[in-house]
C-alpha cells in the first residue's frame, strides 16, 4: 500500500491569476509528496511537474490538506488529467469540512491534534520564491506534507483528530480515516 503525502505552492496568488476561477494560470513552484511505499520525501519543481503528476496517479491513495479544490485545481494547468476523478483521493480538509459543518485550516487542525502546526503560509512562500529563495520554499511545502501526513496517521490510529474552534476551545471529531484496504475490504 503506497499512500503519497501531496502539497504545493504556487507562483501566483488568486489576484496575480485572475481570481479563485483561475487557479490553473497560479503555477506551481514546488510540489512535494512523502511516499510510505519508498519511506521518502521528494520535490518537484516545475520543470519535473509530469513526474509529480505520474507519481499522483501510480499511489494507492493520494493525502492532502485542499487537494481537490485547490493543489488538483493549479495541476490543471499541466495536465489533462482530471486527478480529482481519477486518483484515489483523501482530502482531510473535504472530509473534515462535512463532519463539522465548516472549513478549517490545517493549522488548527495540526496544532490541536499533534501539538505542531504550520511554519508559515502560501503567501510567504509565493514572496519566498519571488526572491529567490526556493529551497525555503522546499522546506515549507515538505514541512506541510510532514504535518499532513502526521495529523492523517494520528486519524488513523485514533479514529479522532482535533481543532482549535474560533473561541479557541479544543474540539474533538471522529473520522474514519483507517488503512484504505481495510475499509475497501469491509466495503
Amino acid at each position: 500500500m503506497d499512500i503519497v503525502y501531496f502539497d504545493l505552492e504556487t507562483q501566483r496568488t488568486a489576484n496575480d491569476a485572475g481570481g479563485w476561477d483561475k487557479k490553473a494560470a497560479m503555477g506551481m513552484t514546488v510540489g512535494a509528496t512523502y511516499s510510505t511505499g519508498t519511506g521518502r520525501y521528494a520535490v518537484y519543481g516545475e520543470e519535473r511537474v509530469h513526474d509529480l503528476v505520474a507519481q499522483l496517479q501510480r499511489a494507492d491513495l493520494v493525502v492532502g490538506f485542499n487537494l481537490i479544490n485547490f493543489d488538483y485545481e493549479v495541476l490543471m494547468g499541466y495536465t489533462v488529467m482530471d486527478l480529482a476523478h481519477s486518483v484515489p483521493t483523501l482530502d482531510l480538509m473535504v472530509d473534515l469540512e462535512k463532519r463539522i459543518g465548516h472549513r478549517i485550516g490545517l493549522d488548527a487542525v495540526a496544532q490541536a491534534t499533534i501539538g505542531c502546526g504550520k511554519t508559515a503560509d502560501g503567501l510567504d512562500a509565493i514572496k519566498w520564491w519571488r526572491q529567490g529563495r526556493k529551497l525555503d520554499v522546499a522546506r515549507y511545502c515538505c514541512f506541510d506534507v510532514k504535518v499532513t501526513r502526521f495529523v492523517h496517521e494520528h486519524g488513523m490510529a485514533h479514529g479522532e483528530v482535533f481543532y482549535q474552534d474560533r473561541l479557541g476551545r479544543k474540539q474533538r471529531v471522529p473520522v474514519a480515516w483507517g488503512e484504505p484496504a481495510r475499509e475497501r475490504a469491509a466495503a
